[in-house]
């Protein structure tokens, strides 16, 4: 792993930061920065937080999600759940904003046979994790969500999986990164880094420089399009399109309460009545289109859990693009190039990990040293020889 000079900032008092990308993760590690007394300042090619941020569900679903081949992140994601509620307090305090945080859990149900042996398969390993997991009948899970299908065939519910509001959550970031001191310019695309003697001096910003000690990389899916990137730190990171949609619940009678996961959807209550259904998977780099196919499979896989949707009005449609790695896993830290860091490539974990990446990053451009659970995650890691799993693992849980 690439680690920057003990003199990161030689030659200022407060350090100058800035950090390209105001989404989630961006503004998170903007504010922290800012609390340390860094001078930061945050660019983006669009409104702040409009990418992959706006166009995600929210859910903090570190137990529901956890995957075969996923274990090395596994820790990480469930430091980041634990973290959820003083990051949450945290931030509401400093910006004023409420972020509707929801701690009802998540529901993961089963409408055939063929679906109850896949969700038993997962639920055995997940609990082999140590996952707190609860094996549910339909009928006790149509008891806590009583416009469930009849005769849904199992369920099992996760009461640590919760979710947050994501507009709401990156509303309240950008105003507590600038009551903290930070500048944010939106609508301000950075075109290139800018490099002097080996090491980062800036940004560009079309004909005009923008000079730093530290220039932090969190832009997401288009983390590859800005120039001056030595090869060495170019990340693997690509877009993954998913058409969404939400639908207009009644808020004083909803047709949901928990966060609901079923074969090929999952859908999330807001309490604005808003109901979010997501998400498609597509390998269409920027293709922006809302298709008939997708929407049509979004609804579909919607009413067969919870047919009462049938008649709640289509508020929005949107498409939205995850940064997605070449392990789907996101990359932290320095690079080979001094003065330069990358956090991108979260995949869909942006949200969920929005507080250690805003902690650990925050650390890392402070001292030069990526924290010990950040570790696994360098970009070195894709040029190195593979560190075995359970090494990952131990490691990732090192305080």
């Amino acid at each position: 792993m690439h680690d920057t000079d003990t003199k990161t900032f030689p030659h200022s008092d407060r350090p100058r930061v800035a950090v390209i990308g105001a989404g989630v993760c961006g503004l998170g590690i903007g504010w922290r920065l800012a609390q340390a007394g860094c001078s930061v300042d945050v660019f983006d090619r669009d409104e702040a937080g409009h990418g992959a941020t706006w166009a995600s569900a929210g859910m903090l679903a570190a137990g529901a999600e956890a995957e075969p081949g996923e274990e090395a992140l596994l820790p990480l994601a469930r430091e980041a759940q634990r973290r959820w509620p003083d990051f949450v307090r945290a931030l509401e305090a400093d910006s004023g904003c409420e972020v509707d945080y929801r701690d009802e859990g998540t529901l993961i149900v089963a409408l055939t046979h063929d679906d109850v042996e896949q969700l038993r398969f997962t639920y055995d390993y997940q609990r082999g994790l140590g996952i707190d997991l609860t094996w549910m009948t339909g009928a006790e899970a149509r008891r806590r969500e009583p416009h469930l299908r009849a005769g849904i065939a199992a369920a099992v519910y996760s009461p640590a999986d919760h979710q947050v509001d994501n507009r709401k959550l990156v509303r309240a970031l950008a105003v507590a990164f600038t009551r903290a001191g930070g500048r944010l310019h939106e609508r301000s695309p950075v075109t290139a880094i800018d490099v002097e003697v080996g090491r980062v001096r800036g940004v560009v910003l079309g004909e005009r420089r923008h000079d730093a000690d530290a220039v932090v990389l969190a832009a997401g899916a288009w983390s590859r399009e800005i120039e001056g990137l030595p090869e060495s730190a170019m990340p693997p990171v690509r877009p993954v399109k998913g058409q969404a949609l939400a639908l207009r619940m009644d808020p004083a009678a909803p047709v949901l309460r928990h966060v609901l996961w079923a074969p090929k959807i999952y859908m999330v209550p807001r309490r604005d009545g808003r109901l979010l259904i997501g998400a498609t998977v597509e390998e269409k780099g920027f293709d922006t289109a809302l298709t008939a196919g997708g929407v049509f499979e979004l609804l579909e896989a919607a009413w067969r859990p919870l047919p009462a949707i049938e008649e709640l009005p289509i508020d929005e449609m949107w498409v939205g693009f995850r940064p997605t790695s070449r392990d789907d896993a996101p990359i932290f830290g320095p690079t080979a190039l001094p003065g330069l860091f990358l956090a991108t490539g979260h995949h869909r974990n942006g949200i969920l990990l929005a507080p250690v990446t805003a902690d650990m990053m925050a650390e890392c451009v402070l001292s030069g040293k990526l924290p010990p659970e950040a570790q696994p995650f360098a970009i070195d890691r894709f040029t190195s020889p593979p560190r075995p799993a359970a090494a990952i693992h131990e490691g990732a849980v090192q305080r």
